[in-house]
C-alpha cells in the first residue's frame, strides 16, 4: 500500500522554544532517520513518502500552527490530496489539535462533488486521516532531533497508518486509538491523551492489540467507478468546483453565537449586530434540544423572532449540548422558530455546520443551486456528518419517522394505523394497517406483528430510498443515475 504523509503543522512537527512548526523537510529528514525503519517493519507492505510540498506561505516553515488556518488553507490541503491522488493509495495528513475537527469536517466536503439531492457525482475512493497529538513528536538537543519519550505522536501516528489499512473511503480523524468519522469529530480536551470524541457515532475502528472495526459503519464509497477520484472525469469534476470554492470561501463571514441566559434583547441584539456586519450565516447554538430565548419585551414582542425575520442569509440551528440533537422544536420555548425558516441541524455538530456551510456557500453558485436547494442540502447527510433522516436505508419501525429535507413531507409509522405519508396537514398515502416497513429482497415490504405482509412495492436492491417534497413522495433514485427515479409512495 502505498501511503502519503501530509504535514500541514502543528503541535506534532513542531520543536524549539517556544514550540513551533519546524520545515516540513526537516521534518521528514528527522521521521525517515527515527521512525521509517520501524514503521514499515510494523507495516508489511507499506510504502511511505512524506511528502513536503505543501505550504502555506512563502516565508519562514511554510507550515502553520493549527490556531492559524483559514478556510482557504482547507483548500490547500485539499488540492494537495487531489495532485498526489494518483499516485498513492491512502493520505494521512499531520494536523494540529485546535482546528483539526474543522479541517476535518471541510476536507470530507471538499473531496468530493454533489448534486442538488446530496448524491455523490464525484466521491473518495481512497482513505484520508487526520491524526496529531498533545505533545511533539521530536525533541530538539544539542545532538540534533530525538524521539520525545513520553509523546502521544508515535502511538498516534501509527495507529492511522494500521488504520488507513482498512481502505475505508472517507475522511477520518485518529487519536489515542480511535478512528472517528471526521464530520463527526469534536476536540474535547486541552490535556489528555483522549483530545478528540464523537458523541453522535461510535468509532469506524479500534487500534490496539490488532486494528479492528468499530460499531459504525463505513460511508458507502462511490456508486460506480466512474465518480470515485480515481476516475479523471470525478477528479476534474472536484478540481472545478475546489478551485471555485478557494477563490471566494475567505469572504465566508459565518457568525456562531452560543446562546446564554440574558437579559430581553441581549441574545437578539448579537444576531442583530452580526447581520449588520455583513455576516454571511448564522449558526445558533441554542439551549438543550435547540431552544432559542425569544427575548420578549416590555411590549411583549419577541426580539429574537424579529431579528430572525430580517435574516436573509442562512440560520443553522444547533445544540450547545455535545450529545443529542435538534429536531422539531417541540417545547413551547422553542416552537416559535419553525416559522423563521432557521434550518435545524439534527445531531450535526457545530463545527461541522461551520464547515459545511462554508464550503457549500460558495459551491451553490458554483453550481447554480437556490437558496432551497443549499438549505435541504444543509438538512441532508452529504459525508455522514449528520444522521440522514430522509432516507429509508432498513427498517422503518412503529413511532419512527422519515423527514424531508426540502419540504414539509413526513413519512411516519403510526403505531395503531401504519405507516403514513403527509405533507403538512394533507395525507397523501395511508398503509392498509400497522407493521414494519423494510426494504428487502430487492422490494419495499410492509408486514404485520403476525408476519402477514399488507402492502408491498417494487424497489431497485442499490437505489437510495428518498423522501423528498417536490415531488412529496418516497422516490427510488440510482445514485450512480443509470436508470430513471421511480416512485413507490404514493403507489
Amino acid at each position: 500500500m502505498r501511503i502519503c504523509i501530509i504535514n500541514t503543522g502543528g503541535t506534532i512537527s513542531c520543536a524549539g522554544q517556544p514550540l513551533a512548526p519546524m520545515p516540513a523537510d526537516r521534518f521528514a529528514q528527522a521521521a525517515r532517520r527515527l521512525l521509517v525503519p520501524a514503521l514499515e517493519a510494523a507495516l508489511p507492505g507499506c510504502a511511505l513518502t512524506f511528502d513536503t510540498g505543501l505550504r502555506f506561505s512563502d516565508s519562514g516553515p511554510g507550515l502553520l500552527d493549527s490556531t492559524d488556518l483559514r478556510p482557504s488553507d482547507w483548500c490547500r490541503i485539499a488540492a494537495r490530496v487531489l495532485d498526489l491522488h494518483a499516485d498513492h493509495d491512502g493520505f494521512v495528513i499531520l494536523h494540529g489539535t485546535d482546528t483539526m475537527d474543522y479541517s476535518a469536517a471541510a476536507l470530507a466536503m471538499l473531496l468530493g462533488v454533489r448534486d442538488g439531492l446530496g448524491l455523490a457525482r464525484a466521491a473518495l475512493s481512497k482513505p484520508v486521516i487526520l491524526t496529531g497529538s498533545q505533545l511533539p513528536l521530536f525533541r530538539e538537543t544539542p545532538d540534533g532531533l530525538v524521539l520525545n519519550a513520553g509523546s502521544d505522536a508515535q502511538a498516534n501516528l501509527t495507529g492511522a497508518l494500521r488504520a488507513l489499512r482498512l481502505r475505508l473511503p472517507e475522511v477520518g480523524l485518529f487519536f489515542d486509538g480511535r478512528l472517528m468519522r471526521g464530520t463527526r469529530a469534536l476536540k474535547v480536551s486541552t490535556t489528555g491523551f483522549a483530545a478528540f470524541d464523537s458523541p453522535h457515532l461510535p468509532p469506524l475502528a479500534q487500534v490496539g492489540i490488532g486494528t479492528h472495526p468499530g460499531p459504525a459503519a463505513a460511508l458507502d464509497g462511490p456508486a460506480a467507478p466512474d465518480l470515485a477520484l480515481d476516475a479523471p472525469g470525478a477528479r476534474a469534476l472536484v478540481a472545478d468546483q475546489l478551485a471555485a470554492v478557494a477563490a471566494r470561501i475567505d469572504d465566508q463571514r459565518i457568525v456562531q453565537i452560543p446562546m446564554v441566559p440574558a437579559a430581553p434583547g441581549v441574545m437578539a441584539g448579537l444576531v442583530e449586530a452580526a447581520l449588520a456586519q455583513g455576516a454571511t450565516g448564522l449558526i445558533l447554538e441554542g439551549f438543550g434540544a435547540g431552544n432559542i430565548p425569544q427575548g420578549v419585551d416590555a411590549a411583549g414582542t419577541g426580539t429574537m423572532a424579529r431579528a430572525l425575520a430580517r435574516a436573509t442569509v442562512p440560520v443553522l440551528i444547533a445544540s450547545r449540548a455535545i450529545g443529542g440533537q435538534v429536531g422539531a422544536f417541540d417545547y413551547a420555548a422553542g416552537a416559535w422558530i419553525a416559522a423563521t425558516g432557521a434550518i435545524p441541524l439534527g445531531d450535526m455538530t457545530p463545527v461541522a455546520a461551520l464547515a459545511k456551510l462554508a464550503v457549500l456557500s460558495v459551491a451553490a453558485d458554483h453550481h447554480g443551486w437556490d437558496r432551497a436547494t443549499l438549505a435541504a442540502l444543509m438538512r441532508r447527510s452529504l459525508a455522514g456528518e449528520c444522521t440522514a433522516r430522509d432516507r429509508l436505508s432498513g427498517t422503518l419501525l412503529p413511532g419512527e419517522a422519515l423527514e424531508a429535507a426540502d419540504g414539509p413531507v413526513r413519512l411516519w409509522n403510526d403505531p395503531d394505523a401504519g405507516p403514513r405519508l403527509t405533507d403538512g396537514d394533507r395525507v397523501i398515502w395511508q398503509a392498509p394497517g400497522p407493521g414494519l416497513l423494510r426494504r428487502t429482497g430487492g422490494r419495499l415490504v410492509l408486514t404485520a406483528p403476525c408476519g402477514t405482509e399488507l402492502w408491498s412495492a417494487p424497489a431497485a436492491p442499490d437505489a437510495v430510498a428518498l423522501l423528498t417534497a417536490h415531488p412529496p413522495a418516497l422516490r427510488l433514485i440510482d445514485p450512480a443515475r443509470r436508470v430513471p427515479d421511480a416512485t413507490v409512495l404514493p403507489a
